[in-house]
């Protein structure tokens, strides 16, 4: 027997379920590209799609079938068609002329994805950050909890490094510095 549509309802049944907060976070980045998606202009939807078709097997297939004919057109190959471009210059020069287009349109979209990246790497740069606030935060607390509690800590070096707060601006000054060898 043959699937059914309602067989890809079940499996996803068969999935353990996220946390709501999960879904929420999965969907509100799919509605923000989908907004990005349906703000972008004209110009950039096209470059977009003639780089989704350039970057194709059917773009490989058409220039395969256009390049041979032309090829075996112009070494005689064909019975009836005259050579037009014996030298193959105008082949060469249709090819170099496509592939400055083609090389543009693929740039632009390799610069838009670019800024999505970055975008996306401050998202995450910014999370970090915030985790790694609330956590030095949780570590004081439960430092002062600990103390309170007269719990004993084995190494409160460590427990003070947790509670010190990260300056960021210090860790990429360091990151430099280790490039730098200094």
């Amino acid at each position: 027997m043959g699937k059914t549509s309602e067989q890809p309802a079940e499996a996803r049944q068969d999935r353990p379920t996220l946390a709501p907060v999960l879904d929420r976070n999965i969907r509100a980045l799919y509605r923000r590209r989908h907004r990005e998606a349906d703000a972008a202009g004209s110009e950039q939807r096209a470059a977009d799609a003639l780089s989704r078709f350039i970057g194709s097997m059917l773009f490989v297939y058409i220039h395969l079938v256009f390049f041979g004919l032309w090829i075996a057109a112009n070494l005689g190959w064909i019975p009836g068609v005259s050579i037009w471009d014996e030298s193959f210059a105008v082949l060469a020069m249709v090819a170099s002329v496509e592939a400055i287009f083609l090389s543009t349109f693929v740039l632009i979209t390799q610069n838009r994805m670019a800024d999505e990246a970055d975008k996306r790497a401050d998202l995450d740069l910014q999370i970090s950050l915030l985790a790694e606030h609330e956590i030095t935060k949780l570590a004081k607390i439960l430092g002062s909890i600990a103390e309170k509690l007269d719990v004993k800590i084995e190494d409160k070096a460590d427990l003070r490094e947790i509670e010190r707060d990260v300056a960021p601006e210090a860790v990429l000054d360091h990151i430099e510095d280790a490039k730098r060898g200094t």
